[in-house]
Parts: C-alpha cells; structure tokens; sequence
C-alpha cells in the first residue's frame, strides 16, 4: 500500500516523485510502462534523433491527416524514464506571459504568469545565474551551448537584416526577436528530468520505482480512485493508493487511462462495453498541437552537424564533452508576431539538413530554417478504438481545419526563405533543398505536402473541462492529471519547461 501512485515515469512523474517522497511520512510509488534511461544516445545531444522509433519511444501515429494530404503524421513520446526530457531537442523555452494570464482570465486561478514564475525558478538551475527571471540551485540544468556553429551567427544576423529583433533570453523581460536557444544541458550532457530529478531521489526508502509496468485501468471505488490495475511482467497486479492516484502519463496516456477507467463521454463508453463512473464529455477532447515547416539549403565550404559521427567528432566528444555531439541541433531562433501583441510563429535554425524527424543521414552539408505555428485555432482529440488496454488509442489533430492556421504557417514559412536569402546567411548557401520556386502557391503546397508535428500535443484533460485549477479530476475523488494534457490552450513555444512547472506546482497542491 502506498500513499501516493503516480502513472508516468516521465518529465512531469519524475518531478512529483522528487518532490512528494520529500515528505518522509509518505510513501510514494512511480509506475513506468517504459524502461530506465541507461542509454547512451540520452546522454548526447546530438544523438536525440536516434532514439526515435526505437525502445524508447512510444512511436505513435495520427490518423490520416485531410488537410495534409491524408498523411499520418509521426509522434515521437518518450517511454523512458524522462518521458520527453529524455528524447526531445532539449530546448528550454516557457512560453509568453500572455499564455499564463489567459490561463488565470478563463477563471483558473492561482495560474497567472505571477504565480508560475516562482516554480519555473524553483525547478531551474540557470548557467547565467540568479534575476527576476530565472532561478540557481534547481535540480535542473539550463545552459548555453558550449561550441555554436559559425552558421547560427549567421542565422542571427540575416534574421536582424530582414527587420528582426535581437533578443539575448527568450524567457526574460520578453519573447520577441531572435536569439540563441538555452537547453536542458550540464557539460555537454542532456539535463532531463530522470537525472536531475529522479536520481537524487530514488535513494530515498519512502520512494519504490517500477518499470517496464503498464497500466490499464484506474480502480474506482464508490466514486473514489483508491489505485491501479497494471501487467508487470506478464502478471496482472494493483498498486493501491491510500491518499491519491496522479496521472502523469502525458497528453495521450492520461485520456486514454481516464477512457478506459470509465471517465469520459457516457455514450461512447457505453458502447465499448466500459462501465462509466463519471460522465465527462471533454476527456481526450481539445488537443492542441504545434505544426511545423522548414526549408533547407546545401551549403557550401564548411561542415554542418552531418559531420557530427565522424571519429575526430566522436574522440572529442568523448574526451571534452565538445564539438557537434554537444549541440541540440536546434541552435538558433526566435519568436515574431503582430506588431504590439505575443507572438504567433517560432523560428528554429539548425546547422544540417533536417529532414524525416533526423532520421536519414543528410546527404551532404546543409543548413534548415523551421518555423512553427504557436497559436493553433484547430483542435483534435483522443480517442478509444476499443475496451482493450493494449490497443493503441485514435489520435486526430485536425492540423489545418481552421484555414487561418495554415495561412499563418505559410506566412512563417515566407520569413524563413526571406532570411535564409539574406546575404549573411546566402554567402555560405547553394541552392534550396527539395524547394522549386518560392511563390506563395507553391510554398503552400510544400506544407501541405511536408509539415510536421514538432511534438508539443497538449490540452486533453484540460483544466476547467476535465480537471479543477487544483488539477482534481472532476467527478472522481482522489485522483489527479498533473501533466501536459491538463494546459486550457499551448504555451508559444516548447512545451517540456511548462511540464515540469505544474509538476512543481502540483506538487504543492497536493502537499496543501
């Protein structure tokens, strides 16, 4: 019997279990349907994309996309401990200001940016130091890359040649203009959450870590989630929870635990057979995700990140923890918008040709300008196909259903080709990779063609829908979503900072 349960070993579950087993009078068990993070490519920056569609990934796939061409778009999740921080670009961004305050104007309170800021820094361990922004002596490590590429500088100057801003900390005083990402990185190594938040903590008595342990189903009792039901090692069991059951099992994991635990829409439940212990329409409903498009381009009399798997590169990192393998890839980039107002693209620069989510080698040098689309107005959902716990759930994002959010993208993707001609950059530049003309139809059809997710799904359990501002399930007592599913709309920019804010701040919810 433990006190606490938490589903979902992954950015959000390894923060809680930190933070909850603090407490020695309780005791605090995390349930992991993956495995540890003994990986060597987790630890190298460079590397992230060899670890999709391998172990450690959840390897999901949406359905047929109709504004895409009815392509079914790939979404790497991490299944590790980790989740995401240990799989992902590692690049550190909260989002706006705005984000937050819309958040505490819809009648969540408690969610301002005033009132999340203190558990950004709490969580943070800045490189540039203690301010009103930013936090030392967190668990996790937020760093400047150690060895930039020369490209990205020149990223930085066509960019402020077409009219941008510079901005030096894009999680300061404002978002706008360009800049160079900060990232999850201590000395050259990825900084992810199963390090720095779950190591030091695993030693603790009050603290048991199962893996490769999947659950299917939350035990609810006379209206109250009392713990789980999970296959471990081909055994069925149940984890009971004396005080709550939290889900942090992510914006596909945790619906889909609600659907299968009979909470969610009666009808649909009904019909798969499942008994319904609490009516909710909204469960699986309002996913949000950010779209991407890039263009690429050869480049001329240098190396790019292609270079990176050479043995010099490989002897170099291995001795000083430099060189290619200790970038993130994602080096360079910004936020833009209307004039007066947040943003609404992302900019991401990266020295090599990125293409096919990194996993095919770039055929030769190459430089890629990424824009992203912050503000989707299309929403998705997740659903059940079936009863079956080990059936993988339907995930429809809609991209595009709203015309204006592809409007906007091909707007963004304008702005990538017009810095990436401007002449800092252009000297260095052959010609357009897989691009034939750069009218506006035919960059519309590119992205209808090429965009991807950038995998920052959220809003599935979403606060005043399917959770309380406390993050308690409606309609169920003890029973808590403390991960990205429970964000009302997306944060502009990447998504994995503001995972490990509620987890921070959840945990003083649950604490009282």
């Amino acid at each position: 019997m433990h006190d606490y349960v938490i589903v979902g070993g992954g950015s959000a579950g390894c923060v809680l279990a930190n933070r909850l087993s603090r407490d020695p009078h309780v005791n605090v068990l995390l349930v992991e349907a993956g495995r540890d993070d003994a990986v060597r490519e987790i630890g190298i920056p460079a590397a992230f994309s060899q670890l999709f569609k391998t172990d450690v990934d959840w390897d999901h796939h949406t359905d047929a996309e109709p504004v895409l061409h009815d392509r079914e778009i790939y979404w790497p999740a991490g299944k590790v401990l980790g989740g995401g921080s240990s799989i992902n670009a590692m690049v550190y961004i909260r989002g706006n200001a705005a984000d937050y305050d819309g958040w505490e104007a819809s009648g969540l309170q408690g969610w301002g940016y005033r009132d999340v800021l203190p558990y950004f820094r709490r969580s943070e361990h800045n490189a540039r130091g203690a301010d009103t922004y930013h936090g030392t002596g967190g668990p996790l490590t937020v760093s400047d890359l150690r060895d930039r590429h020369p490209l990205s500088d020149a990223f930085h100057a066509s960019a402020l040649a077409v009219g941008l801003s510079a901005n030096p900390d894009f999680n300061g005083a404002t978002q706008d203009g360009v800049g160079f990402y900060q990232a999850t990185v201590r000395r050259g190594r990825r900084s992810g959450t199963a390090r720095t938040f779950l190591r030091p903590a695993a030693r603790r008595r009050n603290l048991t870590v199962h893996t490769r342990t999947s659950v299917h189903r939350v035990l609810v009792e006379r209206g109250r989630a009392v713990g789980v039901l999970a296959e471990q090692h081909g055994r069925t069991v149940e984890f009971r929870a004396l005080r709550e059951v939290i889900l942090t099992a992510g914006t596909i994991g945790s619906p889909r635990l609600l659907l299968l635990s009979g909470i969610g829409p009666a009808d649909e439940l009904a019909a798969l057979g499942i008994d319904v212990h609490a009516d909710n329409p909204r469960v699986g409903h309002n996913l949000q995700d950010h779209l991407t498009i890039g263009a690429g381009w050869e480049v001329r009399g240098m190396r790019t990140l292609e270079s990176a798997r050479r043995p010099v590169e490989v002897l170099r990192y291995l001795g000083a923890r430099r060189g290619p393998l200790a970038s993130h890839v994602v080096e360079a980039g910004g936020f833009t918008g209307p004039a007066g107002g947040p943003p609404d693209l992302q900019l991401h620069a990266a020295p090599v040709l990125w293409d096919n989510h990194g996993l095919t080698p770039p055929p030769c040098p190459g430089f890629t300008i990424g824009v992203s689309l912050l503000t989707p107005r299309s929403r998705g959902t997740i659903t059940l196909r079936s009863a079956d716990p080990t059936i993988r759930p339907a995930i429809a994002p809609r991209y595009g259903t709203e015309p204006r959010d592809l409007a906007l993208l091909v707007d963004g993707l304008e702005l990538a080709v017009e810095i990436g001609t401007s002449r800092p950059l252009q000297r260095h530049f052959g010609g357009l990779y897989g691009l034939a003309s750069t009218d506006r139809p035919a960059l519309e059809r590119w992205t209808r063609a090429r965009a991807e997710s950038i995998f920052h799904p959220v809003g599935t359990c979403a606060m005043g829908d399917v959770v309380d501002e406390t993050l308690r399930v409606n309609g169920v007592e003890g029973l808590r979503v403390c991960d990205a599913a429970v964000m009302p709309t997306i944060p502009r920019g990447n998504t994995n900072a503001p995972t490990v804010m509620i987890a921070e701040k959840a945990a003083d919810l649950i604490h009282g």
